[in-house]
């Protein structure tokens, strides 16, 4: 949890105070600045998206806790880079670095899955979604007060301290438990789907995740002006966008947990479904209401019902494939969430911005009712884990 947390935060820090990084790194001109700062952020999760399966394959076999070490190790060096760059295409290759060194979320998600007992991984992955959360939320509060106080390069300094911090307990508290060999024959992806429990399952995780971070983040882009068209104070614009980003963040930080422990005993596709269909149902007023704190409001019930699908995604892939195969398709996993993560707010600053900011709730809503209905027929018709 503390490294999830502490590697999390070294990523999303930046947030608040990367344009003013990327012009004081010489670049001039405010479409020029939003433009690079934009590259930059975006290409710490690209990376991180496309390397995620193969360190989950090495974590299958070289051990969980040697990609933990490597990870924040990499992370932390990183880091320290970034602070130290001097123009922005080093920011860009330093933040592309960042992401193919990183993965300590996922890898985390791995050993927790593969070493946990069956009837309490709901429980264990969601109190780790819980960290994960809390980094999502910690990073940009932390990156929007300590640049003021020691400087931006000194923050990204401060941040590789923190991630080494996770790096000397990687190594020194964690203890792996001895692995079972990887099931004979199984040499390539596809291979071990076939030999999965329920090669729909994983699919029907797959594309969960990726509509978990869609309605995550299709909201991201909008936000701001759409908070600005409801708040009759344009000074608190910024302050209130902050807050309304936080909100489902913090619901999910509250919620993951309990809902792990209730999938661990009603079953993990029951909670993926209704949560599911409660944010689905929560999106539509969103699109409707006239006071910034109505907003807050759903974001935060909304917050609490995603809650609830990290940990049972990572459980429901954790149940249906092989023993040597999990850390790859946790992998598979967080890639599609880190594709999300790209396309969420891609289609909703699109859809803001030609069809209306209305239409981004309501076509999310969309979207996660038929996910629901994708689950549905994936896991409760055919009765699986």
């Amino acid at each position: 949890m503390l490294g999830s947390f502490t590697t999390i935060v070294g990523m999303t820090v930046v947030l608040p105070f990367l344009p003013l990084y990327v012009a004081q790194l010489g670049v001039q001109g405010h479409a020029a600045i939003v433009q690079w700062s934009g590259v930059a952020f975006g290409a710490t999760f690209l990376s991180a998206a496309l390397v995620a399966p193969l360190w989950g394959r090495l974590a299958d076999r070289y051990g969980r806790k040697l990609m933990l070490i490597r990870a924040s190790l990499g992370m932390t060096i990183a880091t320290v880079l970034i602070g130290m760059a001097q123009d922005v295409w080093q920011l860009v290759a330093l933040r592309l670095l960042t992401g193919l060194l990183g993965g300590y979320a996922s890898g985390s998600m791995a050993l927790v899955a593969a070493q946990t007992p069956t009837e309490r991984s709901g429980w264990a992955l969601g109190m780790l979604s819980s960290a994960i959360m809390a980094g999502n939320l910690a990073g940009p509060l932390l990156g929007g007060g300590l640049p003021a106080v020691i400087g931006i390069r000194s923050t990204f300094f401060a941040s590789a301290a923190l991630i080494g911090l996770a790096f000397v307990g990687t190594s020194l508290l964690i203890r792996e438990v001895q692995r079972r060999p990887k099931p004979p024959g199984v040499r390539t992806a596809s291979a071990v789907v076939l030999v999965a429990t329920d090669h729909r399952a994983v699919v029907a995780m797959l594309a969960t995740g990726v509509l978990l971070m869609v309605a995550n983040m299709s909201i991201e882009p909008i936000i701001t002006v759409y908070v600005a068209e409801l708040s009759s104070d344009p000074g608190s614009v910024t302050m209130i966008a902050g807050i309304v980003m936080s909100a489902t963040a913090l619901g999910a930080i509250v919620s993951a947990s309990r809902l792990g422990r209730l999938a661990d005993r009603v079953g993990h596709p029951k909670i993926i479904v209704g949560c599911m269909a409660i944010a689905s149902a929560l999106l539509l007023p969103q699109a409707f209401v006239s006071e910034p704190w109505q907003l807050v409001v759903l974001r935060f019930l909304m917050g609490l019902s995603l809650g609830g699908l990290l940990p049972c995604l990572a459980s429901v892939i954790r149940h249906n494939v092989p023993e040597g195969a999990v850390g790859r398709f946790l992998g598979y996993s967080t890639s599609a969430q880190y594709a999300g993560q790209v396309v969420g707010p891609l289609v909703g600053g699109f859809v803001g911005g030609h069809i209306g900011m209305a239409a981004v709730f309501l076509g999310t809503a969309v979207l996660m009712g038929l996910g629901a209905l994708l689950n549905y027929q994936s896991f409760l018709n055919h009765r699986t884990a």
